[in-house]
């Protein structure tokens, strides 16, 4: 077996926004796994709760009241390369995502492949 390091990230979307952020990641990246291009996974039904405070600059809501917005968890893989990790969020995440502040979570992981 063999192991390939990655950054698992992970991205929290409004379900209206979801292929505009897939498309402009992967106008950065290809998100190539193997063989395989465009690898992401989509679990759809999820939630997104938060309250804007002051300063925010809210794109929904109104300032301290709790909001709970229909969402999509979006992941990807991409090789452990802090230098393109950080061109993917500010070039494809941050561009694409209506949020202020977008739910990003980026995990150190790793993909086995069969030996062939």
């Amino acid at each position: 077996m063999v192991w390939m390091e990655i950054y698992r990230v992970t991205v929290f979307v409004p379900k209206e926004h979801i292929e505009k952020l897939k498309q402009a990641v992967c106008s950065v990246e290809p998100l190539k796994i193997g063989n395989y291009e465009q690898v992401i996974w989509s679990t759809y039904h999820v939630e997104e709760q938060f309250t804007p405070t002051s300063g925010a600059k809210t794109t929904v809501g109104n300032i301290n009241e709790s909001m709970i917005v229909d969402a999509v968890r979006m992941e990807f893989c991409i090789p452990r390369d802090r230098a393109l990790l950080e061109n993917i969020i500010e070039n494809a995440i941050f561009v694409a995502h209506p949020w202020e502040v977008p739910g990003i979570v980026v995990d150190e992981s790793l993909i086995p492949f069969k030996n062939v």
